[in-house]
């Protein structure tokens, strides 16, 4: 057995984990190594883009924002998630408040570093990628459809750097952008419908407790068919290699969210369509290798 000090300090690292998310960090940052493979620098050699030092700085710039990210909303939303969430709010408070900031700004103060091995440029754009992330969480948030829709811009902004870095500005890159967008705008809406409880005994201005659900199915109803059209058209009109099976097995997971969209009353159902919205985009960053599956073995 642990001693008691022992158990106490790994409870308080699994409470940090929980907070800046961990598990969602790492796969953002095996999407942004795949894309510059596979989509924003297709033509380069494998080796010249996995061992990018400059690359690699971004990725950890954009982590390190995306944890103090994490870390200043869970620090707004505090007493919202002892409503919506109370176990994880209950393991998220083994950590102090003052620590968490503490760590917020170490993490912001990394992510500049991180970014000034890159570029003056690089510096600029993640110290107003930090800003416009706070801002959020202490303004915009409780906006109803602007909330929505920044959140949904700051989640693709990791993305947007590569692309910069990269200089792809092909049409297919920015399909493949515009359905991860709507995606995520669709997934926040959704967690809006599921928190509604907390949101509305907090004053929160989203679109559920302003418009009501209907309004908000509506929305998201609109969404999902905007985001099929652009999943045919990446299929018949880009080349995505094997992804396009991706791509219609994702169509069909929105056919069968709007079905239950439409059935959903309780938190736990909107639950359960959240979770189909993230299996549709944590499968669609491995499916990034679908695009050509010799590409990295032709190019070591």
């Amino acid at each position: 057995m642990f001693p008691r000090a022992q158990k106490h300090f790994v409870l308080k690292v699994f409470s940090l984990f929980s907070v800046v998310r961990g598990y969602n960090i790492l796969i953002v940052v095996l999407a942004q190594y795949l894309a510059s493979i596979y989509i924003f620098a297709p033509d380069l050699h494998f080796k010249d883009v996995f061992f990018d030092i400059n690359l690699l700085m971004l990725v950890l710039a954009s982590s390190a924002v995306i944890a103090s990210g994490y870390i200043i909303n869970n620090f707004y939303d505090s007493e919202k998630d002892l409503i919506n969430r109370p176990n994880k709010s209950m393991l998220d408070r083994l950590v102090s408040q003052n620590t968490k900031l503490s760590i917020y700004f170490t993490l912001n103060f990394l992510a500049v570093i991180f970014a000034s091995y890159v570029s003056f440029r690089a510096v600029v754009f993640f110290a107003l990628y930090i800003f416009a992330i706070w801002f959020y969480s202490h303004k915009l948030k409780r906006m109803p459809i602007t909330g929505n829709l920044v959140s949904a811009i700051l989640t693709v902004t990791p993305f947007f750097a590569i692309f910069i870095y990269y200089k792809n500005f092909e049409l297919v890159v920015f399909m493949h952008a515009l359905f991860l967008f709507l995606l995520v705008s669709m997934r926040e809406l959704t967690k809006d419908l599921e928190n509604i409880k907390g949101d509305f005994a907090l004053n929160y201005r989203t679109v559920p407790v302003v418009y009501g659900e209907k309004t908000s199915k509506l929305l998201l109803t609109g969404a999902s068919v905007i985001t099929c059209i652009s999943a045919f058209l990446l299929i018949f009109y880009f080349e995505i290699g094997y992804m396009y099976y991706f791509f219609y097995v994702s169509i069909i997971l929105l056919l069968v969210y709007l079905l239950l969209l439409w059935q959903s009353k309780t938190k736990t159902h909107y639950l359960w369509l959240h979770n189909i919205l993230k299996l549709i985009i944590v499968a669609g960053v491995f499916s990034i290798l679908l695009i050509d599956v010799n590409l990295v073995l032709n190019r070591l």
